[in-house]
């Protein structure tokens, strides 16, 4: 069988792909689970996510509002001021980001390198998820 007539590995799946893609883009992650806990004006979302610069929140919020995670609104007035919330499909994503924030708790202490032996018991994502639209308002994760 020569090379080119040998199955290819797939890869991983396509959705997988674009999630990692978009969440795995520096802040982007942080911006979104600041305004996990309400909207925001650019300086509140800015001293929510410390250590970004005004040039780059500004770029990731375009990019999150683009994709349609981020809703934006402009007040108008004498000083018009902007307001940044999570869209309907932004509140969709605090349900897998409780799970993450819940798995990385159990599962990578400060230090970022993953814990050894330890156990996980049945964890509440509600801080997270609380006021998200959903049918499972009690979000439970276990570990298998």
């Amino acid at each position: 069988m020569t090379t080119s007539q040998r199955p290819q590995p797939a890869g991983p799946p396509p959705a997988a792909t674009r999630a990692f893609a978009l969440l795995g883009r520096r802040w982007n992650g942080l911006i979104l689970a600041a305004l996990a806990t309400g909207p925001a004006h650019f300086a509140q979302v800015r001293e929510r996510v410390p250590g970004i610069s005004d040039r780059m929140l500004a770029q990731r919020l375009q990019e999150l509002t683009a994709v349609g995670l981020v809703a934006r609104n402009v007040q108008r007035g004498p000083s018009s001021r902007t307001r940044y919330a999570l869209s309907p499909h932004g509140n969709a994503f605090l349900i897998p980001l409780a799970a993450l924030l819940v798995w990385a708790e159990d599962h990578l202490p400060a230090s970022g390198s993953p814990a050894e032996g330890h156990s996980v018991g049945v964890r509440h994502a509600a801080d997270v998820t609380e006021g998200v639209d959903r049918s499972a308002a009690d979000v439970v994760l276990r570990s298998p």
